[in-house]
């Protein structure tokens, strides 16, 4: 069995700042990401397979005096670890409305097909003809809602969660950013 790859995603920022919300009022290691920064490593890493394990690389061009490497290591990992366990969540409540969907949509079929069912003694009627019809059309467009949830909807939310986790167990750096070009850089002898 091969191991899975590792793809590496390079995020560039001003200041360590730009990396959080700044709205958000938890402590760094538990903030929010900045939603530019979040949408940036999930539409990258949703770009490669479920299985991908990834490797970020932040570049910041000021860089604060104190190493911030474990603050947005763990503000990363605990931001996709958070993202995980809320995907999870609705994966829970996605299949409880498929399961409730499914039993509404079951009893209504079969109310739809018992009436249509009584009214098959009159079918020589063009109005009751197109009555029974429509019972029987509207009792499995009642069953739309449970299929589209079992057949569709899980298995993109069960990828996500599986990415989320996989970006909560990064691999983290920070480095200084290159000098943007054009920018002096000082000369040290």
């Amino acid at each position: 069995m091969r191991a899975p790859p590792v793809h590496q995603i390079e995020l560039r920022i001003d200041g360590l700042s730009a990396l959080f919300n700044s709205m958000d009022p938890t402590p760094f290691h538990h903030r929010h990401l900045d939603r530019d920064a979040q949408e940036f490593l999930e539409t990258w890493a949703m770009a490669f397979d479920h299985t991908s394990h990834f490797r970020i690389i932040v570049h910041i061009q000021e860089m604060p005096e104190e190493d911030p490497a474990a603050l947005v290591r763990d503000a990363i990992h605990n931001f996709f670890d958070y993202k995980a366990k809320l995907t999870k969540r609705q994966l829970v409540l996605l299949l409880m409305e498929g399961r409730t969907s499914l039993l509404i949509g079951l009893a209504f079929l079969g109310v739809c097909l018992l009436c249509a069912d009584l009214l098959s003694g009159q079918a020589d009627n063009a109005l009751v003809r197109a009555v029974r019809e429509s019972l029987i059309i509207g009792g499995w467009v009642a069953m739309w809602r449970p299929l589209q949830i079992f057949l569709y909807e899980w298995w993109p939310c069960v990828r996500r969660g599986k990415v989320f986790r996989n970006l909560a167990k990064a691999q983290v750096q920070v480095t200084p950013a290159a000098p943007k070009l054009g920018e002096a850089t000082a000369a040290v002898s």
